[in-house]
Order: structure tokens, then C-alpha cells, then sequence
């Protein structure tokens, strides 16, 4: 069954109550066996932990389709806020093309990327955006901008918003592969309240459908869309110092990329940016991802999913199996890919050795020997030392190796599979033979794009603010902290200049005091008029008072918890408990008050409270060696092989369903493709201009004003590019993928198109038939990319989530508040 709102509570539903028997019985064993107190001792937090990772789970006994379409539903807001959906432009999409192109340059795009035409295929006609905000916040109903036109309601919000500054461009997590503005809204919301500004969420498209860079495109376009709107937008440029970037999971890992991108061409960057969790290590190097399974509300497996026509790709794994004993000797290494382009030499080895009969690397080393010495081909080919090159030379290095001629077929070159490294050096690596990760293949994961710890600095970034969290992250008065310390920021690095930054780039230690200040100072019961359901200014439809004096008691004890907290770094700063900023990087003018520091690390405990972080020696992570950052290990590696064969187990006639489907998919696109050409499609350089001529004048194609300008290419303009073998660019045998291609050639057609086949009659007749067909419209694109959108009033299962989430941490908020109260951080007053 799809993953709806029905099936959801059906599976929760026995979660809940397991929850709660099991709750008294493990909290009692802990205080007789004096155990240290746990976070899940709360019952409410113990709840929402087992709902939130009993939901995941269910989502990988699923297909990627039904879970990606549950999450992009489209959900009302809530009546306070300020909501303006927006199209992000082709031409805002094609300037991020052009710098994603600049950045990988040509033999980069050619054989790493795969091409630089598919990742710029997409269904609709730009990217789903949000403009978000306060109701409160908005200016004055006015048109102080004449537009020519009446304006939507929509329209106007967006103009009423201009008068705010600082803007949050917030990218959603979801593992890349799931997720959209609507998981986020609320939290967005909150934020933009805190900071007294707007948001600008984008809806970036998701892998497998698209994977990177896909997304890095699609984030990349929304930032030109805020710095350099386009002629129809209604909002005026933002300056990139008003923009603050921010992002949780997935979403904070592509907003870093982001950041180093434009770093590395010179081109502005914004004022600052949150990361949340970010997901950084694709590879899953970092021993945390062993460690914490039972406290991580990830599944234990990773993200898997019910076959369908979409993924796994390979659904019925062929006899050598998905992960195997090397069966060839370096190259590569241990925990790397193959060269993407091999040298003439090694070409020429393997042609004498296929002509000969020989079957190379029969005595197959161990990881030790491989690891010894190599021959100059094998590290040639990999472009560096053992057991991986240093993060500094990855970017680089990730570029195909030159030689003096190219006059061979790199089509037929097929890389050597990744090896594992192994625990037991002794032992033969193993090889892997399967994608392990939806967002890019096996052989991308440890370039700096897909990976951004793999970055070889991340100096010359601007302010980042980074938070990452263990299993109390759920915990109503970390929220509070959290949500006030990321608005602190956001205020801080959006309202001063570079040069005042340099001097005061910590909130927490500026002087003069921040707007946090003066607000607590500030008698709480004045905080707005507007606010005020009881005034007659009010602006907000019916908003009870409970929730209006609940608002406010919130907004007093997260600022309280932030004064707290100030006051702890200010004792970390005396007492030289943070970093400090080398002599040579220092500023010119010195600052005695900030003292040059460049970082702060604390840790927060489950009232909201920070303390220091401990030394770095006693951080498991930061004990890595720095060579072995990046590289696929065998304990990620074999947890996730036994989930994936569990599932090739249990749904062995599911992924055998959907290979047929795949086999009908792929002939009904023959006949697409085949009766477009029979209608009059005509692509440029296939006809001269006579002969499309006479094609008009039979009257077989015609609609020439769907060919869009702005659109560079379709899914029949990608010969001899090799994208990801997910990807529904140049797929055929998905739904989502013959939606795509239908959509391009009778709808939406690409400049590369001459020509708009007209339906004929019986096409026309025999979609009407099609439950997903509509001979009138164009055909819905992927759950990946488009949102989906229901005709009915439900109570969809995202709004049960939130309220659910916001009932526990509400009634953990009133147990908590004994503690607060003692340490004299929460208003006893309700």
C-alpha cells in the first residue's frame, strides 16, 4: 500500500502503544540499575522519537514514487502567516547552468557528470518557491509599484513583503530524495517569525528522478532569483548581504556546496548561513554512522524502498551479486572509484589483453599489498597517494587525466567497480557492484559536490552556523534555544557590513547588544498590536487568545534561555575555552573584546542550556585519520547489503512486476516517439527548411508558440551524453520518465524542437481512457518535482504530524519547566 495519511496512523497507531507499555518498564531497570538519565526517560520524547523513526521505516517498505508524493503534498498554511507561491524562471534556471558549467568545465561535465544537456531537462516550466512570512510583518496594503495589471492576492503579499530586509533562503532535508516545502513550512514559518523577516523556500527537484547536480541547479537558481530577479518578478533585487542561506540535512549539505561554488568563481556570496544536521559525507566514512543506530531515527539499513519501475535500478540483481570479492587488482584503491578516463596506455594494455585470450589480475591481492606500492598506472589513474588523495587536491583531481590523444571511444570505457576498505587489512577488498545512495552513483559519492567534507578548505566562506544534534535534538527547550540562537544569527550577519563583522562576528559577544536584548527588556505584553487578537489593529484572522499568550510566553522563554547563554559564552571567552584565529590571519585592527576568535563550540543539554564543547582529542570523529575521510568502509557497507537483500528477499515479485512494467514502459515510449514523428516532429537539423514547409502546409504540426525560447534541451536532444542510469532524462521505461517526454513534445517544447505535433483523433480518444493521460493538458510531471495537489479537504497527514509533534513538546515544555525555573531561565508566569 502507498504511503498516505490512512496507512501512516494504521502503522503508527501500534507504535504508540508499544511505546507506552514498554516506557514505565525500561525507565524503572534504568534507576535500579543507576543508569545515566536518558533523554527517552521523557515519555513524550520517547513518543515522538518511535513515531518519527517508525514513520522513516515504513516509508523504506514503500516505493520512492509513494513516499516522495506523501511529502509533497501540498498543505494549506496555517491562517497566520503569509504564504506567495512562485515559479522560479528558465532564465534564472539557465544562468545556474552556466555557472555549474564554468565551475566542472568540459572534460569534467563529459566524464564525470555525464553530459552538461540532462541535468537541465526538467517537467515544469522552472522551479516551485515560496515566499514566506509573518502575516504581522506585512506593510500596509499599497501600490506603490504599478504593475500595469490587477494584481492576485498572491501578487500583493509578495509586494507587501518588500519591505523587509533580511531574507532566510531556506533548502529542506529529506535525504535528497524527499521532502518539499510543505514538510517544512511550518518550521520556516517560525523562523521567519524570530527574525522578523521572510523566507524564500525553494522546492528543488529530487533524486533518483534527478539526481546531483540536479538540485545544486535548482538552489543555485533560487539565490540569482532573490540577487537578480527577472523582468516579470515583483520582488526587488535583495542584496547578497541581506540573504541569509539555510538549510537542515540534505538541505544544509546543498546549501555548502552552493557556498563553495560560488567561492571558487568569485562570484558574491551571501551574508551567512545555518546548517542544520548538514549531511556532508555521502560516504558514510565517520564512525557515528556505526555507533549510533539505536539513538539515530534513520533506519537501520539506510534508505531503502519497495522496487518499482523507478529504483532500485537494478531490481533483480544479476548472478555476480551487488557486492563482491575484487576481482582485479589496483586500479583503484581502496575506497575509490576508477579513473573516469583512462590513458591511452592503460587502453591499449587491455585491448592486448582481451586480443590475447588473457584474463588479467587472477592472483588478486590483499588490502595490505594493495596499499604497499602500485605501478605508476595505478596511481596515475588515481590521481594520488594512499589510501586517497587530501582533500585539497580532490577537486582537482576529480578531472579527467590528459593525455596526447583522444582518439578513441570513451563510450566503451566501463570503469572498475569501488573497492571497501576492509577492517582486516589482510583480507581481498570487496567491490561494489550496486548504488548505494539515490543522489549520485557509487563512483561520485567522494567528489567535493556530492560530499562537501571532501571540500579541500572551507576558508573565504561566509559566517555559518552549524548545529548538529544527538537523540535529544527533539526536546521542547532545545527547539526554543536553537530556534532564537538561528535568528540571533541570521539578524546579526544580514544588518552589518563585511568590516564590521571581521571586528564582531559572534552575536552572542556583540557590543552594543543585539535587538535580543532590548527586546527582553521589553515588556513582553506589548509585543505588537497587530499580534494582539484583542486590538482593534490587529491583523491576524481569529487567533484565540490562549494561542496568542501561548506565543507570547514562548517568545519570553527562549529569550531568557538566549540571555542564559550569552552569559556562558561570555565565561567561555575569559577562561580561553574557545578558538582562536592563527597570528597571521588575524585582522589588522585588533579587537581586545572579541580576541580574534574563530569558533565557537558548545554543547546544549536538554534544558536549552550551552556549555563547552569538550577537547578535540575527546571527539571520536575528529580522531579520523584524515586519509580515511571519504573512503566506503565495510561496516556501512555490510549493514547495508543485509537490509538490501532482505528486501531483494521479500520483494522478490514486486522488483520481477516491475521489470515487465519496465519492458511495456519501454515499448509504449517507442510508439510515442514514433507516432510524434508520423504527426510532424521535427528536431533541429533533421529537415531543411522546405521540407518544413510542406509539413506545415499538410497541416501535421503546428502550436509553434509552445516552443519555449528559455528551454535549452528535451529528453531527445541527450545523444552521446551518459547520465546516471536513474535518472528519467534519458530513461523510457518509468511512468514519470514518458510523462517527461510527452510533456516536451507536445507541450513544452525545448528550442532544439522545430516543430509541435499536433494529436491526432484517436489519440486524443484513446487517452481519455488513460486515467493518467489528458489529451488537453499537459500530462503531471514527477512527485519528484511537482506538487502534488488534492481536490478535496483532508486532514493530510503532514498537519497530523506537526500537531502531534507540537503536542509533545508542548507537555514536554510543562515538565521541563520545574528545571527552568530553578535555574531561573523560564517566566514562572503563564
Amino acid at each position: 500500500m502507498p504511503v498516505t495519511t490512512t496507512t501512516a496512523a494504521v502503522h503508527i497507531a501500534p507504535v504508540v502503544v508499544k511505546t507506552f507499555v514498554q516506557h514505565g518498564k525500561r525507565k524503572a531497570k534504568n534507576r535500579k540499575e543507576e543508569q545515566e538519565a536518558d533523554a527517552k526517560d521523557d515519555m513524550f520524547f520517547d513518543q515522538a522519537f518511535h513515531i518519527v523513526k517508525a514513520f522513516i521505516e515504513m516509508g523504506t517498505k514503500n516505493t520512492v514514487e509513494s513516499l516522495q508524493a506523501f511529502t509533497n503534498t501540498h498543505v494549506p498554511a496555517p491562517p497566520w502567516a503569509a504564504v506567495a507561491p512562485v515559479l522560479i524562471p528558465l532564465s534564472s534556471c539557465n544562468r545556474a547552468a552556466d555557472i555549474l558549467m564554468d565551475w566542472f568545465g568540459p572534460e569534467e561535465l563529459k566524464h564525470v557528470v555525464g553530459g552538461e544537456r540532462w541535468w537541465q531537462v526538467r517537467g515544469l516550466d522552472g522551479i516551485d518557491a515560496e515566499w514566506i512570512t509573518e502575516k504581522e510583518y506585512l506593510s500596509a496594503a499599497k501600490d506603490y509599484r504599478r504593475t500595469g495589471r490587477k494584481l492576485s492576492d498572491d501578487e500583493s503579499t509578495i509586494l507587501r513583503m518588500d519591505d523587509l530586509d533580511t531574507v532566510m533562503l531556506y533548502v529542506h532535508g529529506g535525504g535528497y530524495f524527499w521532502g518539499s516545502i510543505n514538510t517544512h513550512r511550518y518550521q520556516i514559518i517560525r523562523y521567519a517569525r524570530k527574525f522578523k523577516g521572510r523566507a524564500f523556500a525553494v522546492n528543488y527537484r529530487k533524486s533518483p528522478q534527478y539526481p546531483w547536480p540536479c538540485p545544486l541547479q535548482d538552489v543555485i537558481a533560487a539565490y540569482l532569483y532573490l540577487t537578480q530577479p527577472p523582468p516579470h518578478a515583483l520582488h526587488r533585487a535583495i542584496p547578497p548581504s541581506k540573504i541569509v542561506f539555510a538549510g537542515d540535512s540534505a538541505g544544509g549539505g546543498l546549501c555548502l556546496t552552493v557556498l563553495t561554488i560560488l567561492r571558487d568563481l568569485g562570484l558574491t556570496m551571501p551574508a551567512g548561513a545555518v546548517l542544520i544536521s548538514p549531511w556532508v559525507d555521502l560516504t558514510h566514512s565517520f564512525p557515528s554512522i556505526m555507533e549510533n543506530a539505536d539513538t539515530d531515527i534513520i533506519p537501520q539499513h539506510g534508505f531503502l524502498a519497495k522496487p518499482s519501475t523507478l529504483w532500485p535500478v537494478d531490481s533483480l540483481p544479476d548472478g555476480s551479486g551487488r557486492v563482491v570479492l575484487t576481482k582485479t587488482n589496483p586500479p583503484p584503491k581502496p575506497g575509490h572509484s576508477d579513473t573516469l578516463k583512462p590513458s591511452k596506455k592503460r587502453l591499449e594494455a587491455e585491448a592486448t589483453e582481451q586480443s590475447s585470450n588473457t584474463v588479467p589480475d587472477q592472483n588478486v591481492k590483499a588490502q595490505s599489498e594493495m596499499l604497499k606500492g602500485d605501478s605508476p598506472e595505478a596511481s596515475s589513474s588515481q590521481g594520488g597517494s594512499s589510501p586517497r588523495q587530501t582533500s585539497s587536491e580532490n577537486h582537482s583531481n576529480s578531472k579527467p587525466i590528459q593525455d596526447d590523444s583522444d582518439d578513441y571511444n570513451i563510450d566503451l570505457w566501463e570503469p572498475k567497480p569501488p573497492k571497501v576498505l576492509m577492517n582486516d587489512s589482510n583480507e581481498v577488498p570487496l567491490e561494489l557492484r550496486s548504488q548505494i545512495q539515490l543522489y549520485a552513483t557509487t563512483e561520485q559519492l567522494s567528489h567535493p559536490l556530492v560530499s562537501p567534507v571532501l571540500q579541500g578548505s572551507l576558508g573565504n566562506l561566509p559566517p555559518l552556523y552549524i548545529l548538529a544534534g544527538n537523540d535529544e535534538v527533539l526536546r521542547d527547550e532545545i527547539a526554543k534555544c536553537a530556534y532564537r540562537s538561528i535568528a540571533e544569527f541570521v539578524k546579526h550577519v544580514s544588518r552589518y557590513d563585511a568590516k564590521h563583522l571581521e571586528r564582531n562576528p559572534f552575536p552572542e559577544l556583540h557590543r552594543p547588544p543585539t535587538e535580543i536584548l532590548v527586546e527582553a527588556e521589553a515588556n513582553v505584553d506589548n509585543h505588537s498590536s497587530s499580534m494582539n487578537p484583542t486590538s482593534k489593529h490587529s491583523r491576524i484572522p481569529a487567533q484565540s487568545k490562549e494561542t496568542w499568550r501561548n506565543r507570547k510566553a514562548a517568545h519570553a522563554a527562549d529569550v531568557k534561555i538566549y540571555k542564559r547563554n550569552e552569559e556562558i559564552v561570555a565565561e567561555e571567552v575569559e577562561h580561553g575555552e574557545v578558538d582562536v584565529m592563527p597570528q597571521s590571519r588575524r585582522p589588522s585592527s585588533e579587537n581586545s573584546r572579541n580576541k580574534n576568535i574563530l569558533m565557537i563550540r558548545e554543547r546544549v543539554d536538554i534544558n536549552g542550556i550551552s556549555r563547552p564543547m569538550e577537547p578535540p582529542e575527546e571527539i571520536r570523529a575528529l580522531a579520523l585519520r584524515p586519509g580515511e575521510v571519504g573512503i566506503i568502509k565495510e561496516g556501512p557497507t555490510r549493514r547495508w547489503l543485509e537490509g538490501q537483500e532482505q528486501w531483494d528477499h521479500e520483494f522478490k515479485r514486486s522488483a520481477k512486476r516491475a521489470m515487465k512494467r519496465r519492458y511495456k514502459l519501454e515499448l509504449k515510449a517507442e510508439r510515442l516517439i514514433d507516432n510524434a514523428r508520423l504527426q510532424g516532429l521535427i528536431l533541429t537539423g533533421e529537415a531543411t527548411p522546405q521540407e518544413l514547409q510542406r509539413t506545415m502546409s499538410n497541416g501535421y504540426a503546428d502550436k509553434l508558440d509552445r516552443i519555449q525560447d528559455e528551454r535549452r534541451w528535451g529528453p531527445l536532444d541527450l545523444d552521446g551524453e551518459r547520465p546516471p542510469p536513474s535518472a528519467i532524462a534519458k530513461r523510457r521505461d518509468t511512468p514519470e520518465a514518458l510523462a517527461l517526454l510527452k510533456k516536451s513534445i507536445y507541450h513544452t517544447a525545448p528550442i532544439t524542437h522545430k516543430t509541435v505535433p499536433k494529436l491526432r483523433a484517436s489519440d486524443a480518444i484513446r487517452a481519455t481512457f488513460d486515467p493518467n493521460d489528458d489529451p488537453n493538458r499537459p500530462p503531471k510531471q514527477s512527485v519528484s518535482e511537482q506538487q502534488v495537489r488534492t481536490h478535496f479537504l483532508p486532514m493530510h497527514g503532514l498537519r497530523m504530524w506537526d500537531s502531534i509533534i507540537r503536542y509533545f513538546g508542548k507537555e514536554t515544555s510543562k515538565k521541563t519547566k520545574q528545571v527552568g525555573e530553578q535555574l531561573g531561565i523560564v517566566n514562572s508566569a503563564n
